[in-house]
């Protein structure tokens, strides 16, 4: 199908997606302030930003984004403004609601799973990396066939899902746990905002 060292292409991928990053804090967050199904429903976003950038990549949309300034700038900042937009709504939120009810204060699943879809999708460093890591998997000759991106790509997707499926329910079974301390949710808000603003700030003013 136009793969080669698909062995080595695995191990790779496994010690990328398990290296902390915005996935992960955004997952973590999901899971740890509001239980395990806001946390499935992250991983389920993320892993389906994955597949969009699957996509651009096989039809080579992922190639305007290494070789223009401009839609490489737009899209970081769109992201980067994402991110800093999560961050203060999360950091500007009552402290009085933060401490109700846990199914009282979730947000709607559908919320979280699009903010995932964003928040992954909105990274154009994860599309210039699929365009740089997966043609080192592809034979020459089928560079250009979408079959070998979207093999990857879909691979790639499955081992995110799995790995942040075990974070979620590490992290979900210390919710409840976490959350009979009044202050823990408010400071957890409070702390997740401040990362998600210096990440957006980080994406904003970093190079290519």
């Amino acid at each position: 199908m136009g793969i080669i060292n698909f062995s080595t292409f695995l191990v790779t991928s496994f010690l990328f997606i398990i290296s902390p990053g915005i996935d992960t804090i955004f997952v973590l967050n999901k899971s740890i302030a509001q239980g395990k199904k806001a946390g499935i429903y992250a991983t389920l976003g993320i892993a389906t930003g994955v597949l969009v950038h699957t996509t651009l990549a096989a039809f080579g949309l992922s190639l305007i984004l290494s070789q223009s300034a401009i839609a490489f700038g737009f899209v970081k900042y769109a992201g980067a403004a994402y991110l800093v937009y999560l961050g203060i709504s999360k950091f500007l939120a009552k402290d009085e609601i933060l401490k109700q009810d846990v199914a009282i204060v979730s947000e709607p699943v559908r919320k979280t799973y699009l903010s995932a879809v964003l928040t992954n999708t909105l990274n154009p460093k994860v599309a210039i990396f699929f365009l740089a890591f997966f043609p080192q998997f592809i034979l020459p000759a089928q560079i250009h066939n979408a079959l070998p991106f979207v093999l990857l790509g879909t691979t790639y997707a499955l081992m995110s899902l799995a790995w942040f499926a075990v974070l979620t329910f590490f992290a979900g079974s210390l919710s409840g746990r976490l959350k009979k301390q009044s202050l823990f949710s408010i400071w957890l808000n409070k702390f997740s905002a401040v990362v998600f603003v210096l990440m957006g700030i980080k994406i904003a003013f970093g190079k290519r």
